[in-house]
């Protein structure tokens, strides 16, 4: 079974117990690792109830009851809680690790016991990357590339996040190589995906990330690519260097 079947499959279960519950803390999916229940203020916003890696791994093994299904790069969440930041903080220094998962299962795990989009507080931003790359513009492996960039009203963004990370984790975009995570910004009146790449100068393959990205999210409308060093300079006033 390819890596694909196997992360849509275990999509469709936790979908299925989904079904008249909410997302967050509350799901009583039954794919759920956590022995006992928590509460929404038990824990901090971006907090893993039993984030410890050890028990996390174990408790993923025994619920699935089989070998767990590696995916072909380690990836980690990050999570920058909007009541740390302050004005006079450096950008990205209120940013912090949360977990890094290394397979299908960990990923179920951690997903099914996180905030969605929808849930998190306005101000905060979540990260998906590839192991060892900062979501930063500053990383060596970022600082040369851009993002595409797809807006949801507030509230909108919880499924398209999710298919957003499976097609990313399951290796799904022929550029795969190209990607270095992905990022949903909550703010007052719209959540923000974006998705990060490496080389801004590769039209070919940043053309392509895009419209598969669409196309994975059954997404009609144009959508921009920004390179990171125009955002950096020119702020709200960067034009898309490509669009599809």
């Amino acid at each position: 079974m390819c890596m694909k079947d196997v992360l849509l499959k275990k999509k469709k279960k936790k979908m299925a117990a989904e079904e008249g519950v909410g997302v967050g803390f509350e799901s009583n999916n039954e794919e759920k690792m956590m022995n006992d229940k928590v509460s929404d203020d038990e824990f901090e916003e971006g907090e893993i109830a039993g984030e410890d890696s050890d028990s996390l791994k174990a408790s993923a093994a025994a619920t699935i009851g089989h070998e767990p299904h590696p995916l072909e790069h380690s990836w980690t969440f990050w999570f920058d809680n909007a009541s740390t930041k302050s004005k006079q903080a450096t950008w990205g220094t209120s940013t912090r690790a949360i977990h890094t998962f290394a397979t299908v299962e960990e990923f179920w795990s951690l997903y099914n016991n996180i905030h969605h989009p929808s849930k998190l507080a306005v101000g905060a931003d979540f990260y998906c990357f590839n192991h060892k790359i900062e979501p930063k513009w500053e990383d060596p492996i970022c600082a040369n590339g851009g993002n595409w960039t797809i807006t949801f009203s507030r509230g909108k963004a919880d499924t398209s996040w999710l298919y957003t990370l499976l097609a990313m984790i399951g290796e799904q975009f022929d550029h795969g190589d190209e990607i270095c995570g992905a990022v949903v910004n909550v703010r007052n009146k719209q959540e923000k995906i974006s998705l990060w790449t490496k080389n801004a100068q590769n039209e070919a393959a940043q053309l392509s990330i895009g419209k598969q990205w669409k196309s994975f999210l059954d997404c009609n409308e144009n959508i921009g690519f920004i390179l990171h060093d125009d955002a950096l300079k020119q702020g709200r006033a960067a034009k898309n260097k490509y669009n599809v």
